[in-house]
């Protein structure tokens, strides 16, 4: 299976799941394809479309990247299968307690736990866990 690129992972308000982004037509709209069944859609500029690399995680010590955390669901799963976002909140505190032990409560919600918890369960069935590595930008000499 390829390595799944976070920056062409989209999820788009208003839609279940999570889509593939795969170009941008003449009109500025993103084409993109659901990562559960392969139906493309394009979503125009009022879409609110968020990628997932660029979706963070507050903690006690700043922000960390949903990369990070989804790295460490799988680590305190340790192979079991994640929760749903069905799950009681004290079950899916408990395992963010685990993945991302600093997670600030105050601004980080058991909604956005669930929300996470859907993104993950998808990645694991429909994409990879196997990250692209975020390229360092170049820094002029």
């Amino acid at each position: 299976m390829e390595k799944t690129d976070l920056s062409k992972i989209l999820s788009v308000s208003g839609q279940h799941g999570l889509y593939k982004f795969l170009a941008l037509s003449r009109n500025n709209a993103a084409i993109a394809e659901a990562l559960a069944d392969g139906h493309r859609t394009v979503f125009d500029a009022h879409s609110r479309i968020t990628s997932l690399a660029d979706i963070a995680v507050f903690t006690d010590k700043g922000e960390i990247k949903l990369k990070e955390v989804f790295l460490g669901i799988q680590k305190a799963l340790a192979g079991a299968e994640a929760p749903t976002s069905k799950a009681s909140a004290d079950e899916i505190k408990a395992l963010f307690a685990k993945a991302v032990p600093d997670y600030d409560a105050d601004r980080f919600y058991v909604s956005h736990m669930k929300k996470i918890l859907d993104w993950y369960g998808e990645l694991v069935k429909f994409a990879s866990l196997d990250f692209v590595e975020e390229e360092e930008p170049e820094t002029e000499a």
